[in-house]
């Protein structure tokens, strides 16, 4: 949900310095987490990935917009929300996985958008307040294939 995470990965830098991923050239980006992706959602598990975004967005939004093909080819859903769309939906305030609807992991962030931890949640009405916020974001956001950033 954030417009920017930590702007010192070597990724990131790359990126702002011309490099990018080739769509034909899986062995040149097919990552550790791409191929772990690729297993489960081969074993029948859906991926979704919501992604909240500030518009026009930031450099390093317009950098994870750039790469996203990598995680779709993986076989993750990805959508895109405008924040402005996001004004009437009870949203938390961190960045959330939420896995098998029963382990929530809590990203926690400095100002700057670097880690500072995560926390692992198993209370039953956080879970439900996260998974009723993913849906309401999910339900109304654009798939990745259909967004066009502004």
């Amino acid at each position: 949900m954030r417009d920017g995470y930590d702007r010192t990965d070597p990724n990131f830098i790359a990126w702002q310095y011309g490099h990018r991923d080739d769509p034909a050239d899986r062995t040149s980006w097919w990552r550790p987490w791409l191929d772990l992706i690729t297993e489960v959602v081969a074993r029948g598990v859906a991926i979704r990935r919501a992604r909240i975004v500030s518009e026009p967005i930031s450099e390093y939004i317009r950098f994870e917009y750039d790469g996203t093909f990598t995680n779709v080819a993986a076989g993750e859903q990805i959508r895109w929300l405008p924040r402005r769309e996001a004004t009437d939906l009870a949203l938390p305030g961190n960045d959330f996985w939420l896995f098998d609807g029963t382990i929530l992991r809590i990203g926690h962030f400095n100002g700057d958008g670097r880690s500072t931890g995560h926390e692992i949640v198993t209370d039953p009405d956080v879970i439900k307040l996260c998974s009723q916020a993913f849906e309401a974001v999910w339900e109304r956001a654009v798939p990745h294939e259909q967004y066009q950033p502004a």
